[in-house]
């Protein structure tokens, strides 16, 4: 028996739309599972436990709001969510975090996905900051070449911060290092982040595709999605600051003039139809700053698409 690499979920009563909860993943028997990944690598003492590492507890939280049953019909998909079909979508908890060894969770998340991985199920991974989903690149060793598509208002390319090489602002430097990441589409982007000009460089010369939100908004995401190549295995990541805060304002870093709910909700269906999506984060949602539940619940929305949209392409 191995070590256990996942807990309950805080709230026990409260998984993602009430799936089965299922810690075991010696014994993973799913065609879907959801991660909680709520603890990043910190640049600081204060973000060990930051209101990030309560987002996986939020969103479960919430998604008690976002359908009555699973049988009800969804108009983002044309029909109830698994269509009818036989899938099997599982809780799987949280990745502990532990006080007097930080790193441990990062290793513990990366053995929790290669064994989800391993097992030909789709990973949907809750955050967390944005430095959460590293491991989890790492864990797509086995399923590469895979085309990493970010959402995000920030370029994440920073290769150390204080030392640190592992959090918020590094996830899409670390990505570019692992082989079996052969593109990187990087799409909302915009404002000011922590990226410096040599960052930005960077990016470009490794083959970066920097799509900003300005152009989605201008034409929509049907161009960006004709550039990314059809026939590949995606991971898709997607970052709560993305998003316009006016859909998602519970994040540390709202910038104006994001991505819209329909925008992220298209690129979700086009990855699915041009390919596999082998997994997908939704991260950096502060839940005290949230209204409503508005940031869960659209967090939870995209999730359900995804789940959707996989059911229906087999």
């Amino acid at each position: 028996m191995s070590e256990q690499l996942t807990v309950p979920p805080r709230t026990p009563n409260a998984t993602f739309l009430n799936f089965p909860l299922h810690t075991d993943l010696d014994a993973f028997d799913a065609h879907v599972a959801i991660l909680g990944l709520p603890y990043g690598d910190p640049y600081t003492i204060d973000e060990v436990t930051n209101d990030q590492t309560n987002a996986p507890t939020a969103v479960r939280v919430a998604s008690a709001r976002i359908t009555q049953h699973l049988d009800r019909f969804d108009f983002d998909l044309g029909g109830p969510l698994l269509d009818g079909r036989d899938v099997r979508v599982v809780d799987c908890g949280d990745v502990p975090g532990h006080a007097r060894d930080l790193d441990a969770h990062y290793r513990k998340a990366e053995a929790a996905a290669k064994k989800i991985f391993d097992a030909g199920a789709l990973l949907v991974s809750i955050g967390g900051d944005h430095g959460v989903p590293i491991p989890v690149f790492r864990a797509c060793e086995g399923l590469g070449p895979v085309t990493l598509v970010h959402v995000d208002a920030h370029l994440d390319w920073r290769d150390e911060v204080r030392g640190v090489r592992e959090g918020y602002s590094n996830p899409i430097r670390r990505a570019s290092e692992m082989p079996w990441i052969d593109r990187i589409f990087q799409i909302g982007i915009r404002g000011q982040g922590s990226a410096r000009r040599q960052e930005y460089e960077d990016a470009l010369a490794w083959g970066a595709e920097i799509v900003t939100s300005y152009e989605v908004l201008e034409h929509g995401m049907q161009p960006v999605l004709d550039r990314i190549p059809d026939g590949e295995r995606y991971y898709l990541s997607i970052d709560a600051d993305g998003v316009d805060p006016t859909v998602m304002p519970a994040v540390n870093a709202p910038a104006p003039g994001g991505l819209l709910y329909h925008h992220v909700r298209a690129l979700i269906h086009g990855l699915v139809k041009k390919g596999r999506v082998v997994g997908m984060d939704v991260v950096e949602i502060t839940p005290a700053r949230d209204v409503n539940e508005i940031t869960s619940i659209v967090a939870g929305r995209f999730i359900l698409n995804l789940i959707g949209t996989a059911v229906r392409a087999g």
